[in-house]
């Protein structure tokens, strides 16, 4: 289950910026092709928050489709499947993936003396 390590390593990030101040929400962009099940991700983060003292911090999380632009038609197709990434239009196997293997913290909200103040994170 890798994403236990995920979580890890999203609590890693979350501690260095929120600087000791409570942490209320983390939000999380995860790329289809990333192989992540949310559910799972969700309950790893529920053990590992309370392992790392993040309190309560909501996991929020955003998935993002795959899509793939194809180097012989020049189409930019999304794509279903993450076992196949040839391009929907014309089946050639000469695909760039251009969307769909984010694994990315976008923002956490920390509490700061009674307002919650969003900050910008990033993890690729």
């Amino acid at each position: 289950m890798h994403e236990l390590s995920l979580c890890h390593a999203i609590a890693g990030v979350v501690t260095s910026h929120a600087e000791g101040r409570p942490v209320e929400v983390v939000r999380v962009r995860v790329g289809a092709l990333r192989q992540v099940v949310p559910d799972s991700l969700l309950f790893c983060w529920s053990i590992v928050r309370d392992h790392e003292g993040l309190g309560a911090a909501e996991l929020q999380i955003e998935s993002v489709s795959a899509a793939v632009e194809c180097g012989v038609c020049g189409a930019t197709s999304d794509i279903a499947s993450r076992f196949s990434v040839c391009c929907p239009a014309c089946g050639s196997g000469s695909v760039e993936v251009i969307r769909g293997e984010e694994f990315l913290v976008t923002s956490i909200d920390v509490r700061n003396h009674d307002e919650v103040v969003e900050h910008g994170a990033g993890r690729g």
